[in-house]
């Protein structure tokens, strides 16, 4: 899926839990087959799940950013009605794997994409609940800092003429320009609000259509309030996503800041992973869809 993407075998990720971990020489080893585009993921028995950063870069700023997301773990669990995976251990480089890893509790079911909700109205309700609480968190005086998605709309404009000049032989470009051209300037009057800044299908386990558990929350952290809104066109088709606006209570500006994030963030997947990861590429292309109808 990129350039720079590293490789693991099932044996190299036997050898360092072996030799990191000689509790677990015992429990059995096996890829999961997923969709993410940052980590592979390797289940450690039956509790645990090891996640390998998939592209290259520096040892040590590696290691910070998974202490980070650790901390941002730790800081979500028990805060939300769904359980939320919990750190358990952080691995070095080793076996020909040049990075360091992390160690997390595996939660079951199945995610948004193998079992769809996008028709479930329980699904909105519990959804509407999760990004309350996450809300509620308190951000301790803490605001956005970086430069992904949840601080200014603008900020992107380099970024969406990368995506829309990829685009072209894939999409209705100009229409969608137009319709970035009047988002971009979108404007903000709310503080920063905690936010799991990325709820794609891919992070939300589904049961009965219901959610049954959230994963990837290493991103937790301050951000606009309509960030988490990308949910709506992500997960929902029209009646539940009315459902998940009426029990949040958005105004008509936080609603299409929502729209306009998850605008921005499926125009990036469309192109950039038609090849290497089809199904990411048709989630964008589904968002877009929806957001383009409503």
């Amino acid at each position: 899926m990129h350039a720079d993407q590293l490789t693991l075998s099932i044996e190299m990720v036997r050898t360092l839990v072996d030799k990191q971990f000689p509790q677990w020489r015992r429990l059995p080893v096996r890829s999961i087959a997923a969709q993410g585009t940052v980590n592979a993921i390797f289940r450690i028995g039956d509790l645990f799940a090891a996640r390998f950063p998939l592209q290259y870069g520096d040892v040590e700023s590696t290691r910070r950013r998974l202490e980070s997301e650790a901390q941002a773990a730790r800081e979500l669990v028990g805060r939300t009605r769904f359980r939320t995976p919990e750190p358990v251990a952080l691995g070095e480089p080793g076996a020909g794997y040049p990075l360091a890893w992390s160690v997390q509790t595996w939660l079951p079911g199945l995610v948004a994409t193998d079992e769809d909700p996008g028709e479930s109205v329980a699904f909105a309700h519990d959804l509407a609940g999760l990004i309350n609480d996450l809300r509620a968190i308190d951000t301790r005086g803490r605001t956005f800092a970086g430069t992904g998605r949840g601080g200014d709309l603008a900020s992107h404009d380099g970024w969406m003429e990368t995506c829309f000049r990829h685009s072209e032989p894939l999409l209705d470009v100009p229409r969608l320009r137009r319709r970035w051209a009047r988002m971009r300037d979108l404007p903000r009057d709310a503080v920063d609000v905690m936010s799991h800044s990325d709820l794609i299908p891919g992070n939300v386990l589904v049961s009965a259509g219901r959610v049954a558990g959230i994963l990837d929350v290493g991103g937790l952290g301050p951000a606009d309030p309509a960030l988490d809104l990308v949910s709506a066109w992500h997960l929902l088709e029209a009646g539940p996503r009315q459902v998940l606006r009426e029990e949040l209570g958005c105004d008509d500006l936080e609603w299409e800041r929502g729209k306009a994030w998850a605008f921005e963030q499926a125009m990036g997947v469309v192109w950039y992973y038609v090849d290497s990861n089809p199904g990411m590429s048709r989630m964008g292309r589904r968002t877009l869809d929806r957001i383009l109808a409503a």
